[in-house]
């Protein structure tokens, strides 16, 4: 046998064949009222705290705002992408929809790192030229943003075991209680002492944990977005280790990538040092084990070059550059 062999159609047998769970698949059995209840909630309280900083004149309003809405928006394009996620692969999208939550996910990350930009802005003006505020505005804010976090938070309680969605909103609504907190202590500050500096400093307090919580997260969806190598894949470890495999000469044309935060895919040509069929087909299934016991992928496209007194033909040599 001479030439390629092209395991392509192999992945589609799933038979001995274990999926990772989507994030869509572990939200499965979460309570859709639940969920919805916990996003109009959440989207209430952020149109109350925008209007009440407004009135008020208090920026550590709309910067608690901002963070809320930020979470707000999390649980709302976990359950969108759900909804679309579940939507079964076509002609023009042979991927399927995967990738849904994390355009939505950069999409609510770059709005929120704007709103951050210009609190930190709005911040240091007050510092600059500190206006009154109606101090009893912000703690009735406060309490009731407390009341619905908090409630929020009891929603989320017992469904956070099944989805890390719902577990990171969940950790979220903690941090937004806390928020609330300061912002109440704050108000405090305001009505019994007039210390009117304290907004700023909270608003640039909050500022600051929204912009590093953006910037944290941003690079992670780009990378997904532009099929970047899983950071806890080391590539070269990963080459070495199916060159252990017996029979197996050499792989190069290494891809691996991210559908999504649950799925990897992988792409490689294997020189292999045999022509017989069925020994080709146990190599690939060995390294197919391997790779997904190993690394955590269950998604590999193999194709097989056999050698020949050193002579190996990859037609794609010159297409994209090897690894």
């Amino acid at each position: 046998m001479h030439g390629t062999h092209d395991s392509r159609d192999s992945d589609h047998d799933h038979s001995g064949h274990s999926h990772r769970v989507s994030r869509g698949g572990e939200l499965e059995d979460v309570s859709d009222i639940r969920l919805l209840w916990a996003i109009i909630l959440n989207q209430l309280l952020t149109v109350g705290q925008i209007a009440a900083g407004v009135f008020s004149g208090s920026v550590s309003l709309l910067s608690d705002a901002a963070h809320n809405f930020n979470d707000a928006n999390a649980l709302l394009i976990a359950y969108i992408a759900r909804r679309v996620s579940g939507k079964e692969a076509n002609k023009r999208y042979t991927f399927g929809y995967r990738r849904a939550e994390m355009i939505g996910a950069l999409i609510n990350l770059t709005l929120l790192a704007a709103i951050g930009l210009y609190l930190v802005y709005e911040g240091i003006m007050r510092f600059i030229e500190p206006n009154e505020i109606i101090g009893w505005v912000m703690a009735a804010t406060a309490v009731l943003a407390l009341v619905i976090d908090v409630g929020t938070a009891m929603l989320l309680w017992t469904m956070r075991r099944g989805s890390l969605n719902v577990r990171t909103a969940f950790t979220h609504n903690i941090v937004d209680a806390l928020s609330s907190v300061a912002v109440l202590i704050g108000a405090g500050a305001i009505i019994w002492t007039q210390w009117y500096w304290v907004d700023p400093s909270l608003t640039l307090l909050i500022a600051g944990y929204v912009l590093w919580q953006a910037f944290k997260m941003m690079p992670h969806a780009t990378r997904i977005l532009m099929e970047g190598t899983p950071p806890d894949i080391d590539l070269d470890n990963l080459i070495n280790s199916v060159e252990q495999i017996e029979q197996v000469g050499s792989i190069h044309h290494v891809h691996v990538w991210e559908l999504d935060e649950q799925h990897r895919a992988l792409e490689a040509h294997v020189v292999v040092m045999t022509d017989s069929m069925s020994t080709i087909e146990n190599i690939k299934t060995t390294i197919k084990r391997r790779l997904s016991d190993d690394f955590e992928i269950q998604h590999s496209t193999l194709e097989f070059e056999y050698v020949d007194n050193e002579n190996v033909l990859c037609t794609d040599s010159k297409v994209i550059v090897d690894h």
